[in-house]
């Protein structure tokens, strides 16, 4: 063997010496406490779909959203982009309700902020749309409120306030605070 083969193996053979013991070493296992692991999302989904039905089979939520987290620890659910539909089986009428983020909680209550948009999705009732940029809804209730300023529109109305709670069940709102209503005659 000549002189540069000897110094080739002689290099590769001392880098593998020196490497050698940390190939071999175990990985550290990285412990988190419970505070540290209550922030960390349980599991993680993109580009969700779900149905929720009830016992007897009939389709009572629609959710999709383009990412969600779900916090098994702190009870609650973040989404980005969500879409959530409810389907009223009182009248089989349906409200979509859309924003930027959203938190549903383990007490059946969700959060939308930033962007809300509520829309009715029966073209002949009287109000069609609700946009504020907070609303908290209660699921079992199928109750709506709101402190923030908001502008609910309708075939022949847009309302401007600050505040509101509607019951989407008996389609029943009260305004907390009133700025201006503007009627729109049919043409």
């Amino acid at each position: 063997m000549n002189r540069l083969a000897v110094s080739i193996i002689l290099i590769f053979g001392i880098a593998f010496a020196l490497y050698l013991p940390t190939w071999l070493e175990d990985d550290k296992e990285v412990v988190l406490s419970d505070k540290d692991a209550a922030l960390m999302p349980n599991y993680e989904a993109k580009n969700l779909r779900s149905k929720l039905f009830d016992k007897n089979g009939n389709l009572t939520h629609q959710v999709s959203a383009e990412t969600m987290e779900h916090y098994e620890m702190l009870g609650f659910v973040n989404f980005t982009n969500p879409e959530y539909t409810i389907y009223l089986q009182s009248d089989g009428s349906s409200w979509q309700l859309n924003a930027d983020e959203g938190t549903f909680y383990d007490n059946n209550r969700i959060e939308l902020v930033n962007g809300v948009q509520i829309r009715n999705l029966q073209p002949e009732d009287y109000i069609q749309t609700i946009s504020t940029n907070f609303i908290e809804i209660d699921l079992l209730t199928k109750t709506i409120t709101s402190d923030e300023p908001l502008v609910i529109s309708g075939a022949n109305v847009i309302i401007n306030g600050r505040g509101f709670e509607a019951n989407l069940e008996t389609q029943k709102y009260e305004l907390k605070n009133h700025v201006q209503t503007e009627y729109l005659p049919v043409r």
